[in-house]
């Protein structure tokens, strides 16, 4: 079977009416109340998202989800940080859970603490421990969104929306830190994901996530039928990102930490030990303020549906077109001067 990657493809250009790209909406309504003005949500990494990034992310009317890498008394006291040092009394922010433990006694604490949804955050979600996990808090909290993953079928897009899941994230094995598909054989490339996951006939939103590199594949994205798109390195170093910024004697630069949370050092920061390596652990370069990076993103993303003359994501659902690409393609598709033979 040839499956596709965001590199393999390209939208077609279309005709487009839209005469100014403020007639574009980006928003997305995700179920259960959850309702982003931008469809872009980070990480539940413990190198991408706590109180700074979900506060920046959330009053720009995107949204972070603060990771579960911690005690439950410091999750929820990163939550109720960002709710009370947000300007926007009805921002968003998510706090991840796991299947296993504490998880019933994190939920419940995170939303006593302000979350305004739940990410069950596996990452093998199509799992029979996830079954049980949707179903005990399904009946616990009927009435509140619950996102669910990591996922790479229709088949499992199904089954977790039958269990209760309101949103599920599509992709295993595509994050830029993530090395799953080395370790264990097993993956489906990002954009094939998304394409198969939204063939779903059940009442879920699709999350992509993993592989998102640029405002252009964010547009791939939700082009392909998903409802928002999940980034990690997108936003890794930024200034409200964990970590402090550090500097490279010999070269000047300065960086910051991101690591993948199936990595061993995070393992062994989490847990004192680790159990699988399906991550690494790297430095990205200091980028500065969360918010140029989000503005630039929004101003890509409503760029890609002008092109397509969509004024919404039900129009690009509706309208995208799809072409695949050359290798030739792709390298004419990057600004190509730089290392041209004069």
């Amino acid at each position: 079977m040839t499956t596709l990657s965001y590199d393999d493809v390209l939208l077609q250009p279309q005709y487009s009416d839209i005469r100014s790209r403020s007639e574009i909406d980006i928003s997305t309504d995700l179920g259960n109340g959850l309702v982003l003005s931008t469809p872009i949500f980070s990480s539940p990494m413990d190198t991408v998202t706590e109180a700074a990034m979900s506060v920046s992310l959330g009053e720009a009317g995107a949204c972070g989800i603060i990771h579960r890498y911690n005690t439950v008394f410091n999750q929820t006291a990163l939550v109720s940080k960002a709710k009370n040092t947000s300007r926007n009394a009805s921002m968003n922010v998510g706090g991840a859970i796991g299947i296993t433990g504490d998880y019933l006694e994190r939920a419940s604490a995170l939303i006593i603490a302000g979350a305004t949804f739940l990410c069950i955050d596996v990452a093998h979600g199509h799992h029979v421990l996830m079954k049980d996990a949707l179903a005990a808090l399904r009946e616990k909290y009927p009435d509140l969104h619950i996102m669910a993953g990591n996922v790479a079928t229709l088949e499992a897009v199904n089954d977790l929306a039958d269990w209760g899941a309101d949103s599920v994230r599509c992709n295993i094995g595509g994050g830029s830190i993530c090395s799953t598909r080395i370790q264990t054989g097993h993956g489906v490339p990002g954009l094939h994901t998304v394409l198969e996951c939204a063939k779903t006939d059940r009442n879920v939103k699709i999350i992509a996530d993993g592989g998102i590199r640029n405002s252009g594949d964010i547009v791939k994205a939700l082009a392909a039928g998903a409802d928002a798109v999940m980034c990690g390195s997108l936003f890794a170093g930024c200034t409200e990102t964990p970590g402090e910024v550090f500097r490279e004697q010999a070269t000047g630069h300065t960086w910051k930490t991101y690591r993948g949370m199936a990595s061993k050092e995070a393992q062994t920061d989490w847990k004192g030990n680790y159990s699988s390596l399906e991550g690494i652990a790297s430095k990205v370069p200091y980028r500065g303020s969360v918010s140029v990076v989000l503005n630039n993103l929004r101003r890509g993303i409503r760029s890609g549906f002008s092109y397509t003359g969509a004024r919404n994501l039900e129009e690009l659902h509706a309208k995208a077109q799809f072409i695949e690409q050359t290798t030739s393609g792709l390298a004419e598709s990057h600004p190509h001067i730089i290392g041209r033979p004069w």
